[in-house]
């Protein structure tokens, strides 16, 4: 009778272990101004409610880099992450001490390389942000490894500028207050910080030319250029710059049904998805594999061969 008792606790706790688990899943994002987060909120929303046993939430994190390393260390089940960073976190290249056990679930949307400034300001290129005061982006994220890797394939290095590291709502506020000359945020077209920033203040957007745009894409494959049209921001004329996709990365060692039923709730899910993160039009199954050099993780790749093969 003892012995059938103690089964029967035992049984139990690995009952409440097993949902505790499930109830401390989570989804690392970004900034609260950005896209990354409601992207994840409603990413999270989705898979609680479509997966038995599955209870996620969104976190709020310094996004890229330190979204794949703790995916890479399982603290986080999933995160968001420029495509840039997870290729360089597969190959174990510098801000990454070593390979990272990491693979994309699928591909989201591209990320806009954007270096805001003042509309009166007198910098009118790339090249006149030497000696300036700048902010690259918060430490860890996406945005200041892209930010320093493009200026570095344009021969501008930290000992040219005077390097900021601001988060996005701190780098907008600095530019409204007059407190840096210029700031970078890499995100979406329309990324909420510069729309709220473009409707209080005049600002521009620097156009990169055809001729560093090449040397951009030369220096990484995971950059390509796009063209932005005129008033995506309120007032601000278009330009032209380097774009990364963003990708939902997990570890290369999730469970192989996991992984399927998240891509596959995810997708059968898009339309809800779209109606609160347009930017997610970009978020379709031909999509999937937009990053190149990082295999997509089998469970992602079962389903993406059953819709396209």
């Amino acid at each position: 009778m003892k012995h059938i008792f103690k089964k029967g606790i035992i049984g139990l706790a690995c009952l409440f272990s097993f949902n505790a688990m499930a109830e401390n899943y989570t989804i690392g994002t970004g900034s609260q101004s950005g896209t990354y987060y409601p992207l994840g909120g409603i990413l999270a929303k989705i898979w609680s409610e479509n997966i038995d046993d599955f209870d996620m939430r969104a976190e709020v994190t310094a996004a890229s880099v330190e979204n794949t390393i703790k995916v890479a260390s399982k603290k986080q089940l999933a995160g968001i992450a420029m495509g840039n960073v997870v290729l360089q976190a597969s190959e174990g290249v510098k801000p990454f001490p070593r390979k990272m056990d990491v693979a994309p679930l699928f591909a989201l949307y591209p990320n806009v390389v954007q270096f805001i400034v003042a509309a009166d300001s007198d910098i009118n290129s790339i090249q006149d942000l030497k000696g300036k005061k700048i902010s690259l982006g918060a430490p860890g994220s996406g945005t200041r490894v892209s930010s320093t890797n493009i200026l570095a394939a344009l021969g501008i290095t930290d000992k040219d500028i005077e390097a900021q590291s601001l988060n996005y709502t701190a780098t907008t506020s600095a530019i409204a207050a007059g407190q840096i000359d210029a700031g970078a945020i890499v995100g979406s077209v329309g990324v909420g910080a510069i729309t709220e920033l473009a409707f209080t203040n005049k600002i521009r957007i620097l156009s990169f030319t055809p001729e560093e745009l090449k040397a951009v894409t030369a220096s990484n494959a995971s950059y390509q250029s796009i063209d932005v049209p005129a008033e995506s921001y309120k007032n601000v004329a278009a330009f032209s710059a380097p774009a990364v996709w963003n990708i939902l990365v997990v570890n290369k060692n999730m469970d192989t049904d996991l992984a399927y039923q998240m891509t596959k709730v995810a997708f059968e899910n898009m339309d809800k998805i779209n109606q609160v993160i347009s930017v997610t039009r970009f978020t379709t199954v031909e999509n999937m594999n937009k990053l190149q050099g990082v295999a997509l993780h089998p469970g992602s790749l079962k389903y993406f061969k059953e819709k396209t093969q």
